[in-house]
């Protein structure tokens, strides 16, 4: 048992200077003061001046790594659990991407058990960018179904040329597949969307909600802050009853382009009316960040960060005037929400996976995992194999 003393509590909703008791796994009591709980078998962390949130929820990440646009020696690097914790990410959704032939499902699976036997919660996609979608059991509708890892599928690309150029009845075959397979697991059964930099964005997303029976919201479009443009359709669509996310790993040049950070966007989406419920940010960790010339041919390759996402948690506080509360549930209660997780809140009965953040700079100082310590004090405290 452990007792959280005098925290700033974000739920990520403000409940202000609260006691947090967790039992094993689960958030057991919250109150303004749980003194009677003193005994000699808790531990006890001095929370005064710290914040205490809902462990991040990053709901993209490519695990096993991906890349390789410019060749074998482009493949990037598998995440590890360390890259995680010092972001304080404690959830996360492992995707394939461009590469579905030396990145495969079975890979993705082995990768997302290993996580979460060192401390994380995992959960992960079927598919990839391309359709026909890959898969274990012989469909999406199965591995979602029967796969207990599997939630949805994707990341399925749109607007790219990488991708396989869909029509409206393939995007709204695979979603249907994605829907049922959801349905009957009690799962999200989202298709996460891959949207690149063409101009027609998310117009085929638009086609396939207005032209069938597939509601908007089973879509979860990504990279929707590379740019202006792009971010404008992101809110059309939103208004519309849909969900944006965006994309925080980045760099000087990829923005120089014209990409909107993900603060930023995020900013300029609360700013136009969107509630924040259908907003969210992902760190697309581990995937190569690929600029191409005009004719289709790349340039230059780095790598994304998990640890960007809390970079601009920080930045939009910081930097674009988020509140803390919004800024905090665009990681954890809005994805939580979106992939029909129970996670991303400090609520009684639900697992114990908390951040302490410091008040003044939002530094990530402590990390919880179902109530099981893997940060302290800014190092990380579980041992790896390797």
């Amino acid at each position: 048992m452990k007792l959280f003393k005098q925290a700033e509590v974000y739920s990520p909703q403000y409940l202000g200077t609260k006691d947090v008791l967790i039992a094993g796994t689960k958030i057991l009591k919250i109150a303004d003061e749980l003194t009677s709980f003193y005994r000699d078998d808790i531990e006890v962390i001095d929370c005064q001046g710290k914040i205490l949130c809902p462990g991040f929820v990053d709901s993209l990440v490519h695990i096993t790594g991906g890349g390789g646009e410019g060749g074998y020696s482009t493949r990037t690097p598998e995440m590890s659990i360390e890259e995680a914790i010092v972001g304080g990410v404690t959830t996360l959704v492992g995707v394939l991407g461009t590469d579905s032939i030396t990145r495969s499902l079975e890979n993705l699976l082995a990768k997302s058990y290993a996580l979460e036997e060192q401390g994380l919660n995992v959960y992960c996609h079927t598919g990839s960018y391309h359709l026909p979608a890959v898969n274990i059991t012989g469909s999406v509708t199965k591995d979602i179904m029967l796969i207990d890892k599997f939630i949805g599928v994707g990341e399925v690309a749109i607007a790219d040329h990488r991708g396989s150029q869909l029509t409206v009845n393939e995007l709204a075959k695979v979603a249907s597949e994605a829907r049922v397979g959801g349905m009957l697991a009690n799962k999200s059964g989202i298709v996460s969307i891959h949207v690149g930099d063409s101009e027609e964005g998310v117009s085929l997303i638009q086609q396939v909600a207005e032209e069938t029976d597939i509601p908007v919201t089973q879509f979860y479009p990504t990279h929707m802050n590379r740019s202006a443009e792009l971010l404008e359709q992101g809110i059309s669509l939103a208004k519309a009853g849909g969900y944006i996310d965006f994309t925080t790993s980045t760099n000087e040049q990829i923005l120089a382009s014209g990409e909107v950070s993900a603060a930023h966007a995020m900013a300029i989406a609360l700013d136009k009316g969107v509630p924040v419920s259908q907003i969210t940010m992902s760190s697309d960790g581990n995937a190569s960040l690929p600029l191409f010339d005009d004719a289709g041919k790349l340039v230059d390759l780095q790598v994304g960060k998990v640890a960007s996402l809390h970079e601009s948690v920080v930045e939009a506080i910081l930097e674009h005037n988020v509140s803390i509360a919004e800024a905090i549930a665009s990681v954890t209660q809005s994805p939580a929400d979106i992939l029909n997780l129970k996670k991303g809140r400090i609520v009684e009965g639900v697992d114990a996976d908390l951040n302490v953040l410091r008040a003044d700079s939002f530094a990530v100082e402590d990390v919880y995992s179902k109530g099981a310590e893997l940060m302290k004090a800014g190092k990380v405290v579980i041992t790896s194999h390797f």
